[in-house]
């Protein structure tokens, strides 16, 4: 027999919506990566050919947009699985606020090296 309240109506609107939030917050790690990874082919290898200085610093930063892109899709991909693990506990998990400072930091540096290389180049 099974000893577990019986769940009313709103109990479970309340958990899908709280699954829904969760798989909406996944898409958004996905979109982020996606939008990165496309930084990286603009920046990598269409922005060169517009400039008429140096490659390789467009390149580098290309790389590391491509990075940037590889780390969200990762942290997203984790973030997503223990948050439905947690979700099917009952409980919550809470961002890692070093990922967030990580990913953050990395963000700002690439887009100050790209307002910089931009404004050298042109």
């Amino acid at each position: 027999m099974d000893e577990r309240e019986p769940q009313t109506l709103e109990s479970t609107e309340a958990s899908r919506r709280t699954w829904l939030a969760a798989e909406r917050t996944w898409l958004a790690w996905w979109r982020t990566g996606l939008a990165a990874a496309v930084a990286a082919i603009a920046v990598g290898r269409l922005l060169p050919i517009l400039t008429h200085g140096s490659r390789w610093p467009f390149r580098v930063l290309g790389i590391g947009y491509g990075l940037l892109a590889i780390a969200a899709l990762v942290a997203g991909a984790r973030r997503q699985r223990r948050t439905a693990d947690a979700l099917r506990r009952g409980s919550y998990e809470e961002l890692s606020s070093t990922l967030v400072m990580w990913l953050t930091a990395g963000a700002v540096l690439l887009a100050v090296v790209a307002v910089v290389l931009i404004s050298i180049s042109f």
